[in-house]
């Protein structure tokens, strides 16, 4: 792999170090008991630098979401890792009653109030629910849903899966994922996993060497769906560290 390849991930390490230590430091600063509490650390640091990244990312994705989320969300739907709420700009409010919200960063939780409600999506209208829980914590999903279980129509992972959590998705239920992978290419992986310590503690646990798309083939129990495809232009044999898939599965029934 290209020196230039394997280190083009500095600049945006360096941005968002810029964008989360200085907010951190200052609340630190204000709140000193934050020392000992390194979660609630990764959380500050983390909202501040998807400040700046979020809409970036998000527009990278634009086409890829659109054929993905648009035509198959509907009913209750279920957002691992929300953050600001952009899958929402992908939903057809006609279609989808339910935007139920899975981020644990509780200071991302005013902005993806806001943008739900831009969408029409309220907790007043029962048409919202934002659980501060991460996606493993599964009993508490289920307990904050509505009988008949599982509750869910679509799970949506965008850039987030840890695992996949198909206990909460009805039978003919969708996922719906867009993720960065483990690469086919063996000089890739070797700096994959090289760089993930560090992005995962300064991207709040994002990896950038998780077979996601394994996971999601391998968990079984699927009937149908579009499957796991690569993005246009991209060839198995090209140099990203970011090597993104997408996909679609139903859940048998």
């Amino acid at each position: 792999m290209r020196l230039s390849a394997a280190f083009g991930i500095l600049p945006e390490l360096y941005l968002a170090l810029q964008a989360g230590l200085w907010p951190t430091i200052l609340a630190i600063c204000h709140t000193p008991s934050l020392l000992f509490q390194p979660y609630e650390l990764s959380h500050i640091f983390v909202s501040h630098v998807w400040k700046l990244f979020g809409d970036g990312v998000d527009g990278n994705a634009k086409a890829t979401k659109q054929k993905l989320i648009t035509p198959h969300a509907y009913g209750v739907v279920l957002d691992i890792g929300a953050g600001h709420g952009h899958t929402i700009k992908y939903l057809d409010y006609s279609r989808v009653t339910k935007y139920v919200a899975v981020e644990p960063n509780t200071h991302m939780h005013a902005e993806l109030r806001r943008t739900a409600s831009a969408a029409g999506y309220t907790e007043a209208s029962n048409t919202l629910l934002i659980l501060p829980c991460g996606a493993e914590h599964i009993s508490t999903i289920l307990s904050s849903l509505p009988t008949p279980h599982p509750p869910i129509d679509i799970l949506i992972s965008i850039l987030t899966i840890s695992g996949l959590i198909t206990e909460v998705v009805k039978p003919g239920g969708q996922v719906l994922f867009y993720e960065h992978c483990l690469s086919n290419r063996r000089d890739v992986r070797w700096w994959q996993w090289f760089w993930t310590p560090l992005w995962r503690v300064v991207f709040g646990g994002c990896c950038l060497d998780r077979p996601a798309q394994r996971w999601i083939e391998d968990a079984g129990g699927w009937v149908s769906g579009g499957g796991v495809w690569k993005m246009d232009g991209e060839t198995e044999m090209e140099e990203h560290l970011f090597w993104y898939r997408a996909g679609r599965f139903v859940k048998a029934g």
